[in-house]
């Protein structure tokens, strides 16, 4: 089975979002780490300190054929064709520990969907 990890970094109120709407669209679960960020826009700045919106970075790690499908759902809950949302993107996933108690229930899920 080959999987992929998503990153995405969101804005801390569309977190949860984001994860329900994945979850709906087949990913089984997230680590959320909280963080800040910059883009191309300057921070709003008061007396000299930067405001900056408290971001999040959203992981999943998802079946390879899924990736795409949570993608889509991740930019549309994200809203992120509006400027300075967010941004996601996923990268190849070479080997996994730790998902042993799930491969059954994934090889179950397979079976169901192809066979």
């Amino acid at each position: 089975m080959r999987f992929k990890l998503i990153l995405s970094s969101v804005k801390a109120d569309l977190t949860d979002h984001i994860v329900d709407k994945a979850k709906e669209a087949g990913a089984t679960g997230a680590t959320i780490i909280p963080g800040r960020g910059t883009g191309i826009r300057e921070a709003k700045t008061f007396f000299g300190l930067s405001l900056e919106a408290q971001s999040d970075i959203i992981m999943f790690l998802v079946e390879e054929h899924l990736s795409v499908t949570i993608l889509d759902v991740i930019k549309q809950a994200g809203e992120f064709h509006k400027p300075g949302t967010g941004i996601a993107f996923a990268i190849p996933v070479d080997h996994v520990v730790g998902l042993e108690s799930q491969m059954e229930q994934f090889k179950e899920e397979v079976k169901k969907k192809y066979f």
